[in-house]
């Protein structure tokens, strides 16, 4: 894998997720092939597809549950307001009662949770780079800090996400990830070398916020506001409102080097890539 390949607008595009603790094993497929109860998998799939929002599956790093008595928690996220609530469940069949949309059947919280993908089935980029990720931050942050199923971005690993804005982060080494959720809590996007982008937004929305930080140096995550966007084919404008005033940012789409896109790939594929070719500011 090619590990020049750029960052911005690769982050997965969701805005409702769901995530749920459950230790493992996790299979191939995170939902089909772990080890839940017969037919939950399958079952959580449909409620993807119902709610249009993403299931997660959620373990603590050393897979000592939250609570010793059972009970299994759940989280449900809107990325595009940055809310986050929870759910403290008596068994994990609980979880098809929910839908992340209905904010009532959750207590809000404003502590945020930091995911790292550690799904080695899947890819065993994962497991090999998130593990290290996953244990460090659990070292200095253990309340906040989970791993999860597959979020997005295997060659990117190790990959963190940041709820409840659902900031997307690659590459992350383990040494780097306490400064990433200590910026997070202090409102900035620490790494903005690592920031994949946001996940309530397309991905020519996330390629051109990271190109509009880079150039005026904005790492506060409200520095950066979009106010209207338009794509046609291959071509896309986005006009932010900053800190530093209103910036109109030009992109167009072409195809990167052929890679492996997965650690397991059999073939190369070259992956779509979203490039700044002019930034402006817009005068009122």
């Amino acid at each position: 894998m090619a590990i020049d390949e750029p960052l911005a607008g690769t982050a997965s595009t969701i805005r409702h997720w769901l995530l749920i603790e459950h230790a493992g094993p996790w299979g191939r497929d995170g939902l089909l092939d772990a080890r839940l109860p017969d037919g939950l998998g399958r079952e959580l799939r449909a409620l993807e597809r119902r709610t249009g929002a993403r299931v997660l599956l959620i373990r603590k790093p050393h897979r000592v549950p939250e609570y010793d008595d059972g009970t299994v928690l759940c989280f449900a996220v809107d990325t595009g307001d940055a809310w986050l609530g929870f759910a403290a469940l008596t068994t994990i069949e609980d979880a098809l009662d929910l839908d992340p949309h209905h904010r009532s059947s959750f207590t809000a919280t404003r502590e945020p949770l930091f995911v790292t993908c550690t799904h080695g089935r899947r890819d065993p980029c994962c497991a090999e780079r998130g593990r290290p990720l996953a244990v460090s931050l659990a070292a200095s942050f253990p309340d906040v800090t989970w791993e999860s199923t597959h979020v997005g971005g295997d060659r990117f690993a190790a990959n963190l996400v940041a709820f409840p804005h659902g900031l997307y982060h690659g590459r992350v080494e383990p040494e780097e990830g306490p400064e990433i959720v200590s910026g997070y809590g202090e409102g900035r996007i620490a790494r903005l070398d690592r920031y994949r982008g946001r996940s309530s937004d397309p991905s020519h929305v996330q390629a051109a916020e990271r190109a509009l930080r880079d150039r005026l140096g904005l790492d506060r995550i409200d520095a950066v506001v979009r106010e209207r966007s338009a794509r046609r084919g291959e071509r896309a404008d986005v006009t932010f409102v900053t800190a530093n005033g209103r910036h109109l940012v030009r992109l167009e789409r072409t195809l990167g080097a052929p890679m492996r896109l997965t650690c397991h790939a059999s073939h190369e594929q070259a992956p779509p890539v979203w490039r700044a070719i002019e930034i402006e500011p817009v005068r009122d």
